[in-house]
């Protein structure tokens, strides 16, 4: 197992290089059928993510009015000004979610914990499954659309928040990502399938700058006509 997961720190970059950053930055535009849902209505506009290295910290820009951004970690979210006066904040956020299922419907805040931990998810892969408490090991295949896919299963510590305590993760020959699979504990547990492609580099870092999240079945295939999630990376930067 440690020879495939260091194959895919060393096709994404090499984790050497990933500590020379403590953080990065990166626009994004999403979309999909999960806020709707959720009562938080998406909109297209482009919005500015920043997310730490080397603990679990995001922040996304504007969030809700131009002069706003949130400030997120697992401990505490926040909807702050630009200036850092607080707009509105809740500590201990995973607990504002007991007993929600798949419709039931998030406040801002809960929006805002939702971004922060699935961003940071997203923009640390593959090199979070290095971090300090993360366990890992070598999964079966998965054939998908004709590929095989070689795969990495991670279980996270209780420190970090993320979708869901088990997590899949698959790649292809050249070790880059190409699956990631989960539950979605904050909205019921219900499984994911999302897909990720169109390679960008950055400060010698590959990621991918697309990713489609859906809804799986029972057999945990992806439903087609159930995007929940969709988002688009650009304007990557490492500092």
């Amino acid at each position: 197992m440690a020879g495939l997961l260091d194959e895919v720190l060393v096709a994404h970059g090499g984790l050497d290089n990933w500590r020379q950053f403590s953080r990065v930055e990166a626009t994004v535009v999403t979309g999909g059928e999960l806020w709707a849902i959720k009562g938080q209505p998406q909109d297209p506009h482009p919005r500015r993510m920043s997310v730490a290295l080397d603990h679990e910290w995001a922040s996304v820009r504007p969030f809700g009015a131009d002069d706003q951004k949130t400030d997120f970690t697992p401990a505490r979210v926040a909807v702050e000004k630009l200036d850092g006066r607080v707009v509105s904040e809740r500590h201990d956020p995973r607990a504002s979610f007991d007993g929600h299922e798949f419709a039931t419907p998030w406040n801002p805040l809960q929006r805002a914990y939702f971004n922060g931990y699935a961003m940071w998810t997203y923009l640390t892969t593959p090199f979070l499954l290095a971090a300090e408490g993360v366990s890992v090991r070598e999964i079966a295949p998965v054939e998908d659309g004709g590929q095989t896919w070689v795969g990495l299963q991670a279980t996270f510590p209780v420190g970090i928040a993320t979708h869901s305590t088990v997590q899949e993760f698959y790649f292809g020959d050249d070790r880059l990502l190409r699956r990631h699979d989960y539950r979605v504990e904050v909205a019921g547990a219900f499984p994911a399938v999302q897909y990720t492609y169109d390679i960008v580099e950055a400060n010698g870092f590959k990621l991918p700058s697309k990713r489609r999240a859906y809804r799986a079945d029972d057999q945990g295939n992806a439903i087609e006509d159930q995007l929940m999630v969709a988002i688009d990376f650009s304007e990557v930067r490492f500092s």
